[in-house]
């Protein structure tokens, strides 16, 4: 069973990324990376990211994410504050913590692309 799978699929997806988006929007570390997003567009590419990165369908047609961070200069301190925004999600979503742990190191292995770009 993928991570996709065991998390509830796209309903739980979903719901993630909302939970996740008010809590990045509510954050002024991160919140005016946002500024002139088109959010529900944001929403739904988020995920479908998710989805494929977690085993579920690859509905994925996004830039690369070297590609989609470009020119942001995102530091450390946002990345992380973007993790624990997706940690204290999934959390509240009673996700265990083993799945949380794999997710998390998934999005990490993602930082040397999205970082300082």
């Amino acid at each position: 069973m993928s991570l996709y799978e065991k998390l509830g699929g796209e309903p739980a997806i979903t719901k993630a990324v909302e939970i996740f988006y008010t809590k990045v929007l509510a954050d002024d570390t991160v919140n005016h990376f946002f500024t002139n997003t088109d959010m529900d567009k944001q929403r739904d590419h988020q995920a479908k990211f998710l989805s494929f990165a977690l085993g579920g369908p690859n509905n994925y047609g996004g830039q690369s994410m070297a590609k989609a961070h470009e020119g942001m200069n995102i530091q450390p301190e946002h990345f992380n504050a973007i993790a624990t925004h997706l940690t204290t999600t999934l959390q509240e979503l009673n996700v265990d913590q083993s799945d949380i742990d794999v997710v998390i190191n998934k999005v990490g292995s993602l930082a040397p692309d999205i970082m300082h770009k």
